[in-house]
């Protein structure tokens, strides 16, 4: 049989229990980067910038903050009753004792079967160091032919031929035409690019395309593309969809553009940047000193970004959420007090009013003058035969002392 214990069990404060709880979610594996699926409600968008709603099922809801810095990057826009799928890590707002998902991406249900899969390749080819930086080759800094891979009647490829031809219109373009989505497109990149390695005069290779969903991307996730890319002996830009677009080949090339029109971009010297070398004595100052702005902004913001990484994050969180509210709460007792000085004064107001000649004399009183329109508080101040001027509610009297004035026993005066 257990015996009692002769010391009770030691006593934790509410914070200690809500701190223990963060520190919890915050060593979990799973909920440090999860993808969350529900419907979006209780959406609020406060003047900060931060986007607070709750992701909802049948059997829960789960509360969720996007910060602002990552709010404007959002590649949709949240409204109330949309199906999403939120990704982030699961936390604590210690002040509520709430847990939240801090979200920094999201997406629309439906597209996470092919994100999963995307993620499985990725992390298997990362192991193999298919995306490491050692492997990554330097880009000639003026070359003569560069090998463009992407389909022949898409808008990708005029944007790449419009920017070479304002660049840096000596150079030559070797196109190797495929299909840049279906089945039929990833064995075509892969034979493309093969082809242009066998081109003596070829220094650089584009692989480009136009945006579209993930789906349409996906011959720039094969598993044989992007081993054609980390294999190839040219140096290779890539310019799949828009900035926001990331694929597998994107990690293996040697440089990742936004855009087509910025690979291309990449890919060549400026012509107008070539004609500054030869410039004056004073435009070789001008650019030294354009240099040195730029080294110190370049130092500028890394200093911040030291800065940034050396703040507490979790404090940072619950910071950004207590200011919202303190500021609702401000705003509120604001209202509330101006309410109560505009009470006091017309208190004040109508007191004085009350203590006003004006209210003085409709209550019977006079106010009595001297030919010398002095004040008459006292009977000393009047002789007989005086003329004096008395002032009441409505009106100016004039009075003459007709006998000498006699001091009233209680201390008031008396004129006959």
């Amino acid at each position: 049989m257990l015996q009692q214990s002769l010391f009770p069990p030691q006593s934790l404060t509410v914070s200690e229990v809500t701190r223990y709880l963060r520190e919890l979610f915050e060593s979990d594996e799973i909920l440090r980067e999860v993808w969350v699926q529900g419907e979006v409600s209780n959406l609020s968008r406060p003047a900060s910038g931060h986007i607070y709603f709750t992701l909802k099922d049948q059997g829960a809801a789960l509360k969720c903050v996007i910060w602002k810095q990552t709010a404007w990057r959002l590649p949709l826009t949240l409204q109330n009753g949309m199906a999403i799928e939120a990704h982030g890590a699961i936390g604590v707002y210690e002040r509520d004792g709430q847990y939240q998902l801090y979200a920094d991406a999201v997406r629309l249900t439906g597209e996470g079967a092919l994100y999963q899969e995307y993620l499985r390749l990725k992390a298997r080819l990362e192991a193999e160091g298919l995306f490491s930086l050692e492997r990554k080759r330097p880009l000639p800094e003026m070359p003569t032919a560069i090998g463009v891979v992407t389909s022949a009647t898409g808008a990708a490829l005029q944007d790449i031929l419009n920017t070479l031809r304002r660049r840096f219109p000596l150079v030559e373009v070797v196109l190797a035409p495929v299909a840049v989505q279906g089945e039929e497109a990833a064995p075509q990149i892969v034979d493309a690019i093969r082809r242009l390695n066998l081109e003596p005069h070829v220094d650089l290779i584009l692989v480009a395309r136009g945006g579209g969903s993930l789906e349409d991307l996906w011959a720039f996730n094969d598993e044989r593309v992007v081993r054609a890319i980390a294999d190839s002996q040219l140096p290779v830009i890539t310019g799949i969809g828009h900035e926001t677009d990331f694929t597998l080949s994107d990690f293996a090339a040697d440089v990742r553009a936004a855009t087509p029109t910025a690979a291309a971009e990449q890919s060549v010297p400026d012509r107008v940047e070539l004609r500054e070398q030869f410039v004056t004595v004073a435009n070789l100052l001008a650019s030294a000193w354009q240099q040195r702005y730029n080294q110190e902004r370049g130092s500028l913001v890394d200093a911040g970004r030291r800065l940034e990484l050396q703040s507490p994050a979790w404090r940072l969180r619950n910071d950004r959420q207590r200011l919202d509210e303190l500021q609702a709460r401000l705003a509120t007792r604001q209202r509330h007090r101006l309410a109560m000085l505009r009470e006091s004064v017309a208190s004040m107001r109508k007191h004085l009013v009350s203590l006003s000649p004006a209210a003085v004399l409709q209550r019977g009183y006079a106010i009595v003058r001297n030919a010398q329109g002095d004040l008459v508080t006292s009977v000393s101040q009047v002789q007989r035969d005086d003329v004096l001027d008395i002032r009441v509610t409505d009106g100016t009297i004039l009075a003459q002392v007709l006998t000498e004035p006699t001091k009233d026993i209680n201390g008031g005066n008396s004129d006959d």
